[in-house]
């Protein structure tokens, strides 16, 4: 039996792969793409428990959804729209819970809640700065600024990532940036 040098696949050929059912080809997937998974989930959600837990979901539902996965993009974006709507899942469902404890008529928002625990933590570095105004975004503006401005996607890659028109992610990224000023002014 010749083994294959999985290394050198390319991912149409380690995707053919795996729908035939070899998992070290899934593996190969895995291992590409697991630190751009991790980063992307660490950015939407901050906490590193809970990104380690969607980050593996995040495979989860690739390895379930491959066979729906036609190659009209490439499978880096593929991956990265599972992990940003994996993330916004696990946002929605922890505002559900955290919704239990807190009134509605309690104005702050859920990530302000998370934050309260830490803030005696963030020092005045710029970068801390930055990520605790993006953590404070409404997540449809946060995984906009975080595939544009941290991960250095296109406009037109961020909108099939998040499966959206090109004119929304660029509204949301300057609707973002009005509110990033805003939350830095109010931060310093």
């Amino acid at each position: 039996m010749v083994k294959h040098d999985y290394i050198h696949s390319d991912d149409e050929d380690l995707v053919r792969r795996t729908l035939n059912g070899d998992t070290v080809a899934f593996s190969e997937i895995i291992r590409r793409y697991e630190n751009m998974v991790a980063r992307t989930v660490k950015s939407m959600l901050g906490n590193i428990q809970q990104s380690e837990d969607v980050g593996q979901e995040t495979f989860i539902r690739l390895f379930k959804s491959l066979k729906d996965f036609r190659g009209d993009s490439k499978l880096s974006t593929y991956i990265q729209r599972i992990a940003i709507n994996q993330s916004l899942n696990e946002i929605r469902r922890k505002k559900r819970f955290l919704s239990l404890f807190y009134p509605t008529d309690d104005k702050r928002n859920m990530t302000e809640i998370d934050l309260e625990a830490g803030n005696e933590e963030v020092k005045k570095d710029i970068k801390e700065y930055v990520n605790l105004a993006i953590s404070k975004l409404e997540p449809d503006f946060r995984s906009v600024v975080i595939l544009r401005s941290i991960q250095g996607y296109s406009t037109r890659e961020a909108a099939d990532i998040l499966e959206v028109p090109v004119g929304t992610v660029l509204s949301r990224l300057s609707r973002a940036k009005e509110q990033l000023k805003i939350l830095l002014k109010d931060l310093e």
